[in-house]
């Protein structure tokens, strides 16, 4: 079971890679803000993967911040995102 826990956190992690070239070359704003949301739902579970796979309790408790912050970051991006749509008007 751990083997295939962490081949499916490797498959994840090598998915960050490609995100993290999609975020470089990102044409927009919320583009790259969508690839920062995938990095924070994929990291996430990774790291309750590991955890999973014997790393140990303090990682879930990591996931669960990085979670929150992304889910933070999401929040405060839509909520710039209006804004400046209201101030176009």
């Amino acid at each position: 079971m751990n083997t295939l826990t962490l081949a499916v956190a490797l498959f994840l992690l090598a998915n960050l890679v490609v995100a993290l070239v999609a975020a470089a070359r990102g044409p927009t704003q919320a583009d790259r803000m969508l690839m920062a949301l995938l990095f924070g739902t994929t990291g996430t579970a990774v790291l309750v993967l590991l955890a999973g796979a014997g790393g140990g309790a303090a990682l879930v408790d990591v996931a669960l911040v990085l979670a929150l912050l992304a889910a933070i970051g999401g929040i405060a991006f839509a909520k710039r995102a209006w804004h400046g749509e209201d101030s176009h008007d």
